[in-house]
């Protein structure tokens, strides 16, 4: 990796100096990885990532993987994979517009606990910053291409 070279410690053998050069290149990654990916929060939300925060909201204390994709196809009258649910949640929680807890334990799920999701913050701004975004450039398309059918 350019930008990091060998650091001679007094009285480091081979290994350690690898050991050293390995994690500085390591905080090296994870610094642009942070500030990238901090960057980037609030200026990309995908269609279904919007549309999985959307349903987390209107669903509030019962937001759960299948609930939120009951809601999704009631909302969009398409079929959603619940995997496809499961990646955008935990996708959505990693760029910190979801928080998640786990609720109590039911019989019904054979004593398993519902992981229970709801909007950050960061998510919150995030939807606003997408619809805000959708109402700009809604405002500029021309009428007569909406005219058009």
């Amino acid at each position: 990796m350019t930008g990091i070279g060998k650091v001679a410690v007094p009285g480091q053998n081979d290994l350690q100096r690898h050991q050293h050069i390995a994690f500085a290149e390591h905080e090296y990654i994870i610094y642009i990885y942070k500030y990238y990916n901090t960057d980037m929060k609030g200026t990309y939300l995908g269609e279904f990532e919007e549309i999985v925060l959307l349903a987390v909201g209107i669903l509030r204390d019962n937001a759960y993987g299948v609930s939120i994709r009951q809601e999704i196809e009631d909302q969009t009258q398409r079929n959603v994979n619940i995997g496809a649910v499961h990646t955008a949640l935990h996708r959505l929680e990693e760029k910190g517009y979801l928080s998640s807890q786990f609720g109590e334990a039911e019989e019904v799920r054979g004593g398993k606990r519902k992981r229970l999701f709801s909007l950050t913050n960061g998510g919150i701004k995030a939807l606003r910053d997408a619809q805000a975004i959708r109402k700009q450039m809604w405002s500029q398309l021309p009428k007569i291409i909406l005219q058009q059918s």
